[in-house]
């Protein structure tokens, strides 16, 4: 009953964001991998619904991570099932990460789709029968057969008659004889495909022509590709995804060759391919590394997809590769402070066992520092697509006013212990703005906020509204301790702690992104010798009663 209330635990968190969807994916697999594969019930049934419900809102690259986490416990043939018949990444992960008896392979191998029985081959751990098995559905080993499978070939009444081998021997012989039987393997393979061969040969000809808009691939450890779809293997393997060569019909970016030779995951790589109509033209790259059980790497899993042309629907154009790369950068550091996150999570909330009182602190304690992390990634990526242009403000329209007043009143809490905060004063009227009210407020906030997180007690900053030339300006104070500085932009560690502030990485930076914010908004924000101006243009909404208004601003600027 205990492991039962953990499910029941996990199925009852709220998975509605991206970082809580990963953690419960993470813990339902924990969870269902160490159930017997006979173990069965309604609340075991909604665990899989929901495990297949969240395998559709993360992407596979992610999930094939999750899998191939150190200590991951894979020992439930259901759950393998289910998971083999995922993207090829997902279901390699899982092929690689499963401990199941050599009862459980047999029985769950023919079950399997063949890319994953073809994954399970290449496994170090596999017993005589598995092997067997294997080979008797045509997942035979691509090196040469074993001395059993030689004298079993040798002797096999369905190949054709041909003097008896001698019987194995140490060393040379034995050699000899494994290469005859699997020569006469290779030459009664060959002979069995030429009925239809002719039709194979026109049905791939056929699937050259047509173009292709993505395929999966998996490489080795030297960046060749041993594997890929059937539309696209005829024309991709023995290809190098690392080429640089002029000679070569791959043109890789120095960067995918620098995630190569690091093992690092390659996010977003632009490769150009020349071949086949198929696959000719330029592609989008994402692999991930892989590693056996021994933690030796043994290639890439990854997918090519075309690259849209700029301004079209699908991937954006990034005309800043830097930004690009810093976006890229946060995607692999969020990997392991989610993880973090979850385990913390997991030990706070007791959902594997009981935990002293002490060890739930500190979990709390490092599920709060990983959440700001988070939160500072966020800020990051936002900037960095601001300024890159791959990101807009929402549209809309809202009364500037009110927004204001709003965000001063919430400050008041911190700031009318100190004395300190804001004295408004607004021209009467409604000051509409073209830009949707979660993001004038998210503006406001991150710059009142800073400003007010850099008052000193009875530092009151007076703020002013008024309507200019088909704009609405925003003109406040700065306090004393921003005035002092000759670049107010600078991004730097915060200079002294604060309960109040926009951010984790100081007011240069939380001004800085406020810039780029009201940039995207069709305004600018400006540094007036002691002042900071912001302008944001002008919409067209229904007008409101002045009198209202000015009645909330006696009270915030009292």
């Amino acid at each position: 009953m205990h492991f039962d209330d953990r499910l029941a635990t996990v199925l009852r968190a709220r998975s509605g964001g991206e970082a809580s969807a990963r953690t419960q994916f993470r813990q339902l697999i924990d969870l269902l991998g160490t159930l017997p594969s006979a173990a069965r019930g309604p609340q075991i049934d909604a665990a899989y619904v929901q495990l297949d419900a969240l395998a559709k809102a993360i992407p596979a690259a992610e999930r094939a991570q999750a899998l191939a986490e150190p200590g991951l416990r894979l020992r439930s043939a259901r759950l393998l099932a289910q998971l083999a018949q995922s993207e090829p990444a997902v279901a390699v992960a899982a092929m690689r990460a499963a401990h199941l008896s050599e009862a459980e392979w047999l029985d769950l191998v023919p079950a399997l789709p063949v890319p994953a029985r073809i994954h399970v081959r290449h496994r170090r751990d596999l017993g005589p029968r598995l092997e067997a098995l294997l080979t008797r559905l045509g997942i035979a080993d691509r090196g040469l057969p074993p001395a059993t499978a030689a004298r079993q070939a040798a002797n096999d009444p369905g190949l054709p008659s041909t003097a008896p081998l001698p019987p194995p021997s140490e060393g040379i012989g034995a050699i000899v004889q494994r290469i005859e039987a699997y020569r006469k393997r290779k030459a009664d393979g060959e002979r069995a495909d030429t009925a239809s061969g002719k039709s194979q040969t026109l049905a791939a000809q056929a699937a050259l022509r047509a173009p292709l808009v993505s395929f999966g691939f998996a490489s080795d450890e030297v960046g060749r590709i041993t594997w890929a779809d059937t539309s696209a293997a005829p024309s991709l393997i023995g290809l190098k995804i690392t080429a640089r060569d002029q000679s070569s019909p791959v043109a890789a970016p120095q960067e995918l060759a620098d995630a190569f030779r690091r093992r690092q995951p390659i996010r977003v790589a632009r490769i150009e391919l020349d071949g086949a109509p198929a696959i000719a033209g330029d592609w989008q790259v994402d692999a991930t590394p892989q590693f056996d059980t021994h933690g030796r790497f043994t290639g890439y899993l990854g997918r090519f997809r075309r690259q849209a042309a700029p301004g079209s629907q699908g991937i954006p154009a990034r005309a800043d590769s830097e930004a690009d790369r810093i976006r890229q950068l946060l995607h692999e550091l969020r990997t392991p402070v989610n993880a973090i996150q979850g385990f913390a999570e997991v030990i706070q909330q007791q959902l594997f066992s009981p935990t002293p009182h002490e060890y739930r602190a500190h979990a709390a304690a490092i599920a709060g520092d990983a959440a700001r992390m988070l939160a500072g990634f966020d800020e990051l990526e936002r900037l960095a697509q601001l300024d890159s242009g791959a990101m807009t403000l929402d549209a809309g329209s809202c009364d500037f006013v009110a927004v204001v007043a709003g965000i001063i009143s919430q400050l008041e809490a911190h700031t009318a212990r100190r004395d300190s905060g804001f004295v408004l004063e607004a021209d009467l009227g409604a000051m509409p703005v073209s830009l949707a009210q979660p993001e004038a407020e998210r503006l406001v906030w991150r710059l009142l906020a800073t400003l007010a997180g850099a008052s000193a007690p009875g530092e009151r900053l007076k703020l002013r509204l008024r309507r200019k030339s088909g704009a609405i300006r925003l003109t406040v104070a700065l306090p004393q301790s921003l005035a002092n500085q000759s670049d107010l932009f600078h991004v730097g560690p915060p200079s002294t702690p604060s309960p109040l502030s926009a951010g984790m990485f100081g007011a240069g930076f939380a001004l800085r992104l406020a810039t780029s914010e009201a940039k995207a908004g069709g305004g600018k924000l400006q540094r007036r010798e002691g002042k900071l101006r912001l302008e944001l243009p002008q919409a067209v909404m229904g007008e409101t009663s002045g009198t209202a208004a000015q009645t909330e601003y006696k009270g915030l600027a009292s």
